[in-house]
């Protein structure tokens, strides 16, 4: 069996466990040691690191006192656990915290070892845990993942995103040439209220994001917490730091008028994917998030020739914007083998939903049908 050790410190990895050539922003130990070392992470937030590791990778892990910022909801197996008398909490999550993007488990982008569900069954017991659980994996890990030979194997669990797909567009006008008439006409009305009410979108990449840029998109991403009476799970710290160690895979948006910056996007990118992030506006204004947040992004991939863009979780509002419903996947083992029986029920029943769900957004999208 592969063996691995416990790490509560990203930095402490070995340097083999890092590729070259990151496989995607935020499968960097940048990305992931800004969390611990601003405190995102770590003591007092219910996200105690707990990384697993050996001399050739390592898989992010958390042992986790609540579910907030997984994106992937669970709460109703804790309250089911708290029926009985019993703890859902603390539990095991293998995922980049606050990051619901579908991508690789490992540091290295590649499958997990053949044993690995394994070892997670058994690190559970040793260390009491409720179970484990991995979030948004690749089609490559969820292929691996379902061929698993064991007699309690981890049930997978589908959800829904909205992802915008490159099919070799030139330019924004040529992709919404792809639109049938009246969402064509709805996408150029919506732009054209932005310039209308005076907003200019400025699209910053690499050296050309100052700190006082980050500063005024964090003022803007903490406003709109507040509306919402909630605390953002971020501080300026880690965006800071991101701005000087990893700017040259973001990409920020800043929407001003005459009377100066008004509201803010923030996005990462890599070789093929926009991953749109983090969003925050000081303003009101007709259409402002759908600009800053889509056709902004949207022109970036076209112009760079990037193949997608996944936007962020949630918001059927992206359908009409040729967002396309595509499946994501995650894996779950529970200790108690009737909670474990339960979940798997629950879950098979629940992607029959999903994959309706599915079908009927497409069939909203904003495509001619031969598109």
């Amino acid at each position: 069996m592969t063996e691995f050790i416990s790490l509560s410190d990203i930095e402490s990895a070995p340097a083999g466990v890092w590729p070259n050539t990151p496989v995607t922003p935020f499968m960097r130990q940048t990305f992931l040691a800004a969390l611990e070392r601003n405190g995102c992470v770590g003591p007092g937030t219910g996200w105690t690191p707990s990384h697993f590791c050996n001399d050739d990778l390592l898989i992010p892990a958390y042992v986790k006192d609540h579910s907030y910022g997984e994106y992937v909801f669970d709460w109703s197996w804790a309250e089911a656990y708290a029926r009985y008398g019993m703890d859902y909490y603390p539990k095991l999550l293998l995922s980049v915290p606050f990051t619901p993007v579908p991508g690789p488990a490992t540091s290295r982008g590649n499958e997990l070892p053949d044993n690995f569900a394994a070892v997670l069954n058994e690190h559970c017991h040793s260390q009491q845990l409720s179970g484990w659980h991995l979030n948004f994996t690749t089609s490559a890990l969820t292929e691996q993942l379902k061929q698993q030979q064991m007699p309690d194997c981890p049930h997978q669990r589908t959800g829904v995103q909205f992802h915008w797909f490159n099919r070799d567009y030139e330019s924004f006008e040529h992709y919404l040439a792809h639109f049938v008439s009246r969402k064509r006409k709805n996408t150029l009305k919506e732009r054209r209220s932005v310039s209308g009410q005076g907003y200019r979108c400025q699209r910053l990449t690499g050296t050309d994001i100052e700190a006082e840029h980050i500063h005024f998109f964090y003022q803007c991403y903490l406003n709109t917490y507040r509306e919402r009476r909630s605390t953002p799970y971020l501080n300026e710290d880690f965006f800071q730091q991101l701005r000087q160690q990893m700017n040259d895979q973001m990409l920020l948006v800043i929407c001003s008028n005459s009377e100066g910056p008004a509201a803010a996007a923030l996005c990462f990118y890599d070789q093929t994917h926009l991953y749109g992030r983090y969003w925050g506006a000081l303003v009101h204004a007709d259409a402002l998030h759908f600009e800053a947040c889509y056709y902004q992004g949207i022109e970036f991939c076209i112009e760079k020739g990037l193949k997608a863009f996944n936007p962020g979780t949630q918001g059927e509002h992206k359908i009409a914007r040729g967002f396309e419903p595509v499946l994501t996947h995650s894996f779950h083992w529970l200790a108690h083998p009737g909670f474990h029986q339960a979940v798997g029920d629950f879950v098979q029943e629940e992607r029959q939903h999903i994959l309706q769900y599915q079908q009927a957004a497409r069939a909203q999208l904003p495509f001619h049908r031969t598109s």
